[in-house]
């Protein structure tokens, strides 16, 4: 059997695994250990368990054994984090730090996790394998606090791919072995998400331009709908956040919270009432007009949306909405947001506005596209990616309407259907330094010449005459010049930026120029 399962197949959790496979084919005899750790778990309270903000538990098994890998003398380790390339050819760091706040910064290792720890791994290996010495010098000797230096791009920077984004060094020589054993705690997923949430807002801001007289709705034209679609609460804190940096609307309230604590921003986004199926079928549709009778009664003035498709979206627009309820709507001090919600968008969206226009009217703009008046607008939430949103805006435009009557709804397209590949990070070492010599290493795969890494000590430079960014390699950069900045050293955040400083420097200035 272990000759048919593959590494991808190990990492990827395609192997299922019969509830009745003697796990010990694979792995060792079960200790005592293991035994009593098992039965501490009996209680589903555990799994809040404190063992998941141990740093020294936060790491990939493999990494455990690592320290004993190395040459004797290693005094020195220096990794990098970048991009390698990947769906977009530039990526946005952000996320770092929070991580650094949650999980790096203040006395963070102690005798009593480093016991817990102990105990773990002795079960889950089956021997004393855990860097114990080398811990409790961290505690003894640092305070609990993590001998490591990290400098990297400021957050919000828009960096071409295949640029390094943040190094890390141990600053002690005994303790090489920890750069690369918190490795697991630089996640790749809050650049995806920022990054394919900022190429998104490009598109929907040239559909504006070429259809719109204004660009004032554009940080309002795509709304997170993610928070069920992700895979953990955290999940949608960072990945939610992530996506605000270019948008401000969000149904993702760990997002919020996260941006108060993390960012110092009192509120990074905003939402509007609105209605899901359940509060329109309970009505019935022999009542459809009654609930939404009912929202007006209920939201008599500002904004609301209300999902139309429960039975028939046409005539929910053409009938309900555009006859038995248009004089309520027309002379309602706020604004009606209709969402269509199944069907191919590039056929709805379409259809929706032109019955909306047949029955409200509408104004033809100085660029000759159609708009409806100000207290109706669209949002379509369902089959959005950055994959769709782009024929959708084209549909509307081939048909002679202004993206400015349309904003868009993402979910798991725009929080979770991304992965470390998206845009390809990767953190590797580059630079060692072993019984006082110092040797740039590197990879240089073969069969994959694409993974190969970079070489020594690097700085981020970029050029004053054409704008462009370079990764200098092997030491040879000019230290007065690298972009890279000290955030973090022996425990200590150096550097903290506000989410306001941030969405500046994502911001689409080579765009919006164009339009002023």
């Amino acid at each position: 059997m272990g000759s048919d399962v593959t590494d991808d197949d190990l990492t990827d959790g395609n192997l299922e695994t019969p509830a009745s496979l003697e796990l010990n084919i694979f792995l060792p005899a079960p200790s005592v250990g293991l035994l009593m750790l098992s039965g501490s778990f009996q209680n589903m309270s555990q799994l809040s368990s404190p063992a998941l903000d141990n740093i020294i538990l936060l790491c990939d098994s493999y990494k455990v054994s690592h320290y004993a890998q190395y040459p004797p003398g290693t005094e020195t380790i220096y990794s990098y984090f970048e991009s390698r390339g990947g769906k977009f050819p530039e990526a946005v760091f952000f996320g770092l730090q929070y991580i650094l706040k949650k999980t790096l910064v203040g006395p963070v290792v102690s005798h009593e996790k480093i016991d817990q720890a102990k105990a773990i791994f002795q079960a889950h290996f089956g021997m004393d394998i855990i860097n114990e010495s080398g811990w409790r010098y961290i505690v003894d000797h640092h305070k609990g606090h993590l001998p490591l230096k990290i400098k990297a791009v400021p957050e919000g920077s828009v960096i071409p791919t295949k640029n390094v984004l943040f190094t890390v060094e141990n600053t002690d020589p005994k303790c090489y072995w920890l750069t690369n054993y918190v490795e697991v705690c630089f996640v790749w997923y809050p650049i995806a998400v920022a990054t394919n949430s900022r190429i998104m807002k490009q598109t929907i801001a040239r559909y504006l331009i070429e259809t719109s007289e204004s660009l004032d709705s554009l940080p309002y034209k795509l709304h997170d709908f993610g928070f069920r679609g992700v895979s953990s609460i955290e999940s949608a804190a960072l990945g939610g956040l992530a996506h605000l940096i270019s948008f401000r609307g969000t149904d993702t309230v760990a997002a919020l919270l996260l941006g108060q604590s993390a960012y110092n921003c009192p509120m990074a986004g905003f939402s509007v009432p609105a209605t899901e199926h359940s509060t329109m079928t309970v009505w019935g549709e022999d009542h459809e007009v009654d609930a939404y009778n009912h929202l007006l009664d209920t939201y008599e003035t500002g904004t609301f949306a209300c999902v139309s498709d429960s039975y028939n979206v046409w005539n929910a627009c053409e009938n309900i909405w555009g006859e038995q309820l248009r004089d309520r709507v027309s002379t309602r001090n706020g604004t009606l947001i209709i969402r269509p919600d199944s069907g191919d968008p590039t056929k709805v969206v379409v259809r929706v506005l032109d019955i909306l226009g047949s029955k409200f009217g509408y104004t033809i703009n100085s660029l000759g596209f159609k708009l409806l008046p100000s207290y109706l607008r669209v949002i379509q939430g369902d089959g959005v990616s950055f994959e769709s949103l782009g024929p959708i805006l084209e549909s509307i435009k081939s048909a002679g309407w202004s993206t400015e009557n349309v904003a868009f709804g993402s979910g798991g397209a725009l929080l979770q259907r991304l992965n470390r590949d998206t845009q390809k990070c990767a953190f590797k070492c580059s630079h060692v330094v072993v019984n006082g010599k110092a040797t740039d290493v590197y990879k240089h795969p073969i069969t994959d010449l694409q993974k190969s890494s970079k070489k020594g000590r690097l700085t981020l430079e970029r050029c004053p005459l054409t704008g462009s960014y370079k990764t200098i390699e092997e030491g040879r950069g000019n230290e007065s010049m690298d972009l890279l900045v000290p955030v973090f050293e022996n425990g200590v955040l150096l550097k903290e930026y506000s989410l306001e400083e941030i969405r500046r420097r994502a911001e689409l200035p080579e765009l919006l120029s164009n339009h002023l």
